[in-house]
């Protein structure tokens, strides 16, 4: 399938009318980054670059593709008759996937001729927007749930409440943000990622009794396996979930999940009645709209949960606010050079520029700063990957090592750039934000990371 449709319609406009302007074939470098956090937010997590650099891999035009937009009046039969032989010849650059950004960071920057630079920043916003949020509030259930004496699994259980689509690479941003497995069986097909499952409330329905809906399942997946509780009364589920792994040769369920009530009691009261049935080893899973803002709560009260099975507020709604990200042209070829160029709008300005990113960190090995150098000079010696934080993905339209899809090194340096942020900037509750200025060298700092 091309990607070239997945657009605005004004960004063939706009090429269609570069190229009667003459500044179609001009080099441009587009740059997407946040002006600001989510309210509250101390940092943002990249996510979804190679599914972006896909977007890109799959942009093309087809005889249909080509006949449609004509057609549609969004290019005319000059601008159809370029397009028919075309394909990305320019470079992409950006930050590390699994990184974490501030406001104003340059996750990725385009560098292409003015009309075809202009007709990714659609289709890579949505992916990168979605992924990054969802990658954010998994990142914060994370920390919020590492707070706890105990090891906990957190599960991705997201898809029944967003797009199909969208499911799948909600639960591969899930991974990446430091969850341990999913129940989408693509996203672990896809992406190997461990998946999980238990049952329904329907499935106890369907049986007589309890002890009948437990029983098929431990002969089916064996007394390891996780039985839902809550049905109809806890106290009288997990007895039943206990005599039928005893009928079975077992002290107890593999685990059993709880999926609603005062989870502070419920599972209190749960782990004392496991206890004093012999079933000390069968761990206690949550599930049912959990947030880090609930899980910090059974933290906080030593709630004796051994997993957490999240999902709405992961992948919709409160849990994931928008990242917010922009595509913006920063720099255009003139006279041989890359000539900076930014909004001034009120609220809504850009810094012009092609930007060189280094980090600062202190003794201690904290993140303390970033430093954008705007680079100068002949618009070919502009390389802002060398030296930098930036990584190429594509150069003069071959695509690089780094633009391979590995979740797992992904997911190993998202965690390694969470431990590098000093304790309150990865504090949950809002306010209070822990300051990472973001510099120009001359200028005064920038921003802060978080409102």
């Amino acid at each position: 399938m091309t990607t070239a449709l997945f657009t605005d319609r004004y960004e063939y406009t706009m090429a269609a009318a570069a190229h009667r302007s003459g500044v179609a074939d001009a080099t441009a470098v587009f740059e997407l980054f946040a002006r600001e956090l989510p309210a509250g937010r101390r940092y943002g997590i990249v996510a979804g670059i190679p599914r972006a650099l896909d977007a890109i891999r799959d942009f093309r035009f087809d005889d249909a593709t080509l006949a449609w937009l004509v057609d549609s009046g969004s290019i005319t039969l000059e601008v159809a008759r370029r397009l028919e032989h075309w394909c990305f010849t320019g470079d992409v650059w950006g930050y590390p996937e699994g990184d974490v950004y501030f406001p104003h960071s340059p996750i990725l920057a385009v560098r292409a001729p003015f009309a075809d630079a202009t007709l990714f920043e659609t289709v890579l916003l949505s992916i990168l927007n979605h992924d990054s949020a969802v990658a954010a509030a998994g990142a914060r259930m994370v920390s919020a749930a590492r707070g706890a004496k105990r090891p906990v699994t957190l599960a991705e259980f997201g898809a029944r409440r967003t797009h199909e689509a969208a499911a799948i690479s909600a639960s591969r941003a899930a991974y990446l943000a430091g969850f341990d497995a999913t129940a989408t069986l693509e996203a672990g097909r896809r992406y190997g990622i461990p998946t999980v499952g238990t049952a329904a409330h329907s499935f106890t329905l369907a049986h007589t009794s309890e002890l009948d809906a437990f029983g098929a399942q431990f002969d089916t997946f064996g007394v390891g396996t996780t039985v839902l509780v809550d049905t109809y009364d806890i106290t009288a589920g997990i007895a039943a979930a206990v005599t039928a792994a005893r009928l079975r040769g077992a002290a107890g369920p593999g685990a059993i999940r709880i999926d609603s009530g005062d989870l502070v009691e419920v599972t209190a009261a749960a782990r004392r009645q496991l206890d004093q049935l012999g079933a000390t080893a069968t761990t206690i899973l949550v599930s049912g709209d959990m947030d880090e803002y609930r899980i910090t709560d059974l933290v906080a009260h030593d709630s004796p949960v051994d997993a957490y099975g999240i999902g709405a507020r992961l992948v919709t709604g409160s849990g994931y606010p928008a990242a917010g990200f922009v595509y913006k042209l920063v720099a255009i070829e003139r006279d041989g050079r890359m000539a900076p160029v930014a909004k001034a709008s009120a609220s809504k300005a850009s810094r012009g520029g092609v930007k060189r990113v280094r980090r600062r960190f202190g003794d201690d090995g904290g993140l303390e700063a970033e430093t954008f150098e705007v680079l100068d000079g002949p618009m070919d010696d502009l390389d802002p990957t060398v030296g930098g934080h930036q990584v190429p993905y594509i150069v003069a339209g071959r695509f690089t090592d780094a633009a391979g899809d590995d979740l797992g090194a992904a997911r190993v340096r998202c965690r390694a750039a969470l431990d590098a942020l000093p304790p309150t900037a990865q504090a949950i509750a809002p306010g209070e934000p822990h300051l990472i200025a973001t510099e120009i060298p001359g200028e005064p700092a920038l921003t802060v990371a978080g409102k």
